[in-house]
């Protein structure tokens, strides 16, 4: 028998078998604008980077891949968009997903980024952008969104916070947070009676800086406070710092 020839041939098919598994391990993001310049640009840095990218022209071929796909990571939607624009495909996907959205917008109008988080995008970048610093805004993204699996469930003054089922109960009640809602309140508690300023606290749940913009993360803290009722009062405003979140006697 020729072992040469079956050795050969083996080393090939272990090699192709792992290249596929590699290949079966890429996560996959949605990708929409109607700029075909700007899905190429998109899409050729997050390819570099090992994910696998499909892409939509408008709003309406964005419903329709998503919720033929069922395994999206991640969607990177621009606002103006025809058919259906980003924030009516946000607000559809939200209707039954909670995976991490990131809104591109040529605006830089605080009502919109305040109109977004409402419905839960989880990050908010302008037009124009670094793709360098966008495929590492999705990198941290999917890091915290994977690693809440490796999380227990946490029980503190009447809340108990289940990080694999990504589920909040308020005194046995449900509450339902978006990502980045529930990221800031695990971290809060994780972190329970420590003075947590606004700058560690950007890096921390958002995963890089922000260049010192605390807008977002008092936003996120006032949706917070008004979703756990009186709970809400749990978190403590440290003025001229951040937050500090303290439970004064255990429910």
């Amino acid at each position: 028998m020729d072992w040469m020839h079956i050795l050969q041939n083996n080393e090939q098919t272990g090699f192709q078998k792992k290249r596929k598994e590699k290949e079966m391990d890429r996560l996959k993001i949605l990708v929409v604008d109607d700029e075909s310049r700007m899905r190429k640009l998109v899409k050729d840095f997050l390819v570099k980077n090992n994910f696998e990218v499909i892409e939509a022209a408008d709003g309406a071929e964005a419903l329709d891949v998503f919720f033929e796909q069922k395994d999206i990571a991640l969607v990177i939607l621009d606002v103006m968009m025809p058919k259906l624009d980003g924030w009516q495909v946000c607000r559809e996907i939200r209707e039954y997903s909670k995976v991490p959205i990131i809104m591109l917008t040529a605006r830089g109008d605080e009502r919109d980024e305040l109109q977004g988080f409402d419905m839960g995008v989880d990050e908010y970048i302008s037009k124009p952008f670094s793709p360098k610093i966008l495929v590492a805004r999705v990198e941290a993204l999917l890091r915290r969104s994977n690693a809440l699996v490796e999380e227990e469930v946490i029980e503190m003054g009447g809340l108990m916070i289940n990080k694999s089922a990504h589920l909040v109960e308020c005194d046995g009640k449900r509450i339902n947070l978006s990502f980045k809602e529930f990221e800031l309140l695990s971290y809060f508690v994780k972190n329970a009676g420590i003075a947590l300023s606004r700058e560690r606290i950007l890096n921390n749940v958002w995963n890089y800086d922000y260049f010192g913009d605390a807008r977002t993360i008092d936003t996120h803290v006032k949706k917070l406070r008004n979703k756990l009722g009186d709970k809400g009062e749990y978190i403590k405003t440290i003025w001229g710092m951040g937050y500090k979140f303290e439970v004064e006697s255990d429910s």
